[in-house]
């Protein structure tokens, strides 16, 4: 019995008409022996469950920087969520969650560590436009598995590459889904970027409570009238929504109240918690630890060498970048001490 011919005949007959097909995948640079159990899609699911890379999220930063186990999201607990968030999303559509799931949880394996200011500082300092999405896809590809990469569909790697807004508003990315048709390539990475959205506006203030850096009556009540009162009812709306309002069409939507109400509550994020004075004052220490390493590495390529020979004749700049970039917070820190750069 072959299981995986089973299932990809049950995706022919049961999944929607604008679901991607594991039979349908174009593929992997490499080719590789089919699973009898697994399906493409499942098979690169397991291959980023496995990596070294997504085990590592767990010790870099979300948003709130911290080396002491605080109880608030790491890279890791978010990428979790945002998996949760596209299955019950694919679910609800009838697309595939196979892929989506895989798209998820590699979409920020090449995240740096301390969060995105570790990201703004590799873009400022690099010779070339970093962030994290295309890392993602270069661990992928490049670094994983000791320089043999992971070898992922081409389906898996699209979601990926293009699930990123940064501080923008989905509005942006909604805007390019409906005008470019090959934009991400398949509607199952259009919902990686909703619930990327979805889950990091709403984990984000969910922390702000739970560190008490806001109060449940400092939330725009605009927000509160239509998402709702706390963090179950805000996120089973927004995904309610998508769902609702995506059913039966080609391209992610949501409904335009919600939809304007969740983009209120980033905006209330980025306003209100993101440049607190003192997370601002962390994120200042966190630029001197990145840069440091990166001018430090960069003089010292031979040390980045010794730990990830394979990029020898990578350019020294894109070598250092690639290093630095897969450390974690406590890794950083423990380097930038044992090379005398706090001096």
């Amino acid at each position: 019995m072959d299981i995986r011919k089973t299932v990809e005949k049950w995706e022919e007959k049961n999944l929607s008409q604008y679901a991607t097909k594991s039979s349908d995948t174009h593929g992997r640079q490499d080719e590789e022996n089919s699973c009898p159990v697994r399906t493409e899609f499942q098979k690169d699911r397991d291959k980023i469950l496995h990596s070294l890379s997504f085990r590592l999220l767990k010790h870099k930063t979300q948003v709130y920087l911290s080396t002491t186990g605080e109880d608030f999201r790491t890279r890791l607990t978010h990428t979790l969520e945002v998996a949760a968030v596209a299955r019950y999303i694919a679910r609800g559509l009838n697309l595939n969650q196979d892929l989506v799931e895989a798209m998820a949880l590699g979409h920020d394996l090449g995240h740096t560590p301390f969060g995105h200011i570790g990201e703004k500082s590799l873009n400022e300092l690099t010779p070339f436009k970093f962030n994290h999405a295309r890392q993602s896809v270069r661990v992928a590809r490049k670094i994983e598995d000791h320089g043999r990469g992971l070898n992922l569909t081409y389906e898996v790697l699209q979601g990926i590459k293009n699930h990123s807004k940064g501080s923008a508003s989905v509005y942006d990315i909604y805007d390019k889904n409906l005008s470019a048709a090959d934009y991400n390539y398949t509607i199952e990475g259009e919902i990686l970027q909703f619930a990327d959205w979805i889950a990091y506006i709403n984990h984000d203030v969910d922390d702000a409570f739970n560190m008490g850096m806001i109060r449940k009556e400092d939330l725009p009540a605009s927000t509160t009238e239509i998402l709702g009162f706390n963090f179950q009812q805000r996120i089973i709306t927004m995904i309610k929504t998508v769902i609702e309002s995506s059913f039966g069409k080609n391209h992610i939507h949501m409904d335009p109240e919600v939809m304007e109400a969740t983009d209120r509550l980033r905006e209330f994020l980025y306003k209100n918690i993101y440049r607190l004075h003192d997370m601002l004052v962390k994120e200042e220490s966190a630029r001197v630890v990145v840069a440091k390493l990166y001018n430090f590495y960069r003089k010292n390529y031979d040390l980045v060498l010794k730990e990830m020979p394979f990029l020898e004749g990578e350019d020294i700049e894109r070598g250092t970048c690639d290093y630095v970039a897969f450390l974690t917070d406590l890794k950083a820190q423990e380097l930038y001490r044992k090379h005398r750069l706090d001096r």
